[in-house]
């Protein structure tokens, strides 16, 4: 078995509007069924519309007080907050819970690889949304159903380094159950469920990069099986959370 990581070259900037489910299927190498194509957050966040100017940010004061005692932008902490339900930590950095149930650093707000000053990138609305528009729209470009994930890469609380995740998945299971079944040695398995969409998008960011204008890749050679999983399949409920 192998797996290729195909990266969609040539695509232009992003703006609001743009069809980018369209535009990927014109520049990926042709598609075929059981394919993986893993895009970028931030240019589906650019096609939706979800950027913010941080000069039309209107400030309060606990964003101010936050702001002071982070040396951050007071505009900056604004729209984090505006993105989020709860703060987690507020030590060095906002690490917040978002409206879709992430707990991660800014809200996943973005300044990087944006065009023009003062704006920041914001995550998608609904990230299961967003897969599920960029399959149908790629299905119905290309005449092949692929699975698509909207990915972001996040920091990981006891490794350093960031690594590419699975915010929205549409078309291909989110994790694997193994248990119930045995290992090599016929011992049984009671605890191993993988999820596979975050290694698949972890594997595509080597194809990616900060730098590389790749904001796209098609993952090819899985064997997946199993039922149509969501991002939110990942999201750990508070319930099952031993450490918030």
């Amino acid at each position: 078995m192998s797996v290729e990581l195909l990266a969609v070259v040539g695509l232009p900037e992003i703006g609001a509007g743009d069809d980018l489910g369209g535009l990927i299927a014109d520049r990926a190498a042709p598609l075929r069924p059981g394919d993986v194509l893993v895009v970028a957050q931030k240019v589906v966040s650019k096609a939706e519309g979800r950027l913010r100017r941080l000069a039309e940010v209107t400030v309060t004061e606990r964003a101010r007080e936050l702001a002071g005692r982070l040396q951050a932008d007071p505009r900056m902490v604004q729209v984090v907050l505006d993105e989020s339900v709860r703060v987690i930590r507020d030590d060095r950095v906002l690490i917040v819970e978002t409206r879709h149930g992430y707990i991660c650093a800014n809200a996943g707000v973005d300044r990087s690889n944006v065009p023009g000053d003062g704006t920041v990138c914001l995550l998608p609305d609904d990230c299961d949304r967003s897969a599920a528009q960029l399959r149908d729209r790629i299905a119905a470009a290309s005449g092949v159903a692929v699975g698509v994930i909207v990915s972001d890469t996040f920091g990981r609380p006891w490794r350093m380094g960031l690594c590419n995740v699975a915010l929205g998945i549409a078309g291909m299971p989110s994790a694997v159950d193994y248990r119930g079944q045995a290992d090599d040695f016929g011992m049984p398995l009671h605890a191993t469920v993988v999820a596979v969409a975050d290694e698949i998008a972890a594997a595509s960011g080597l194809i990616m990069g900060k730098t590389s204008r790749i904001p796209a890749v098609v993952v090819r050679g899985l064997a997946l099986e199993g039922r149509g999983g969501a991002g939110r399949d990942l999201v750990r409920p508070s319930s099952l959370d031993l450490f918030r």
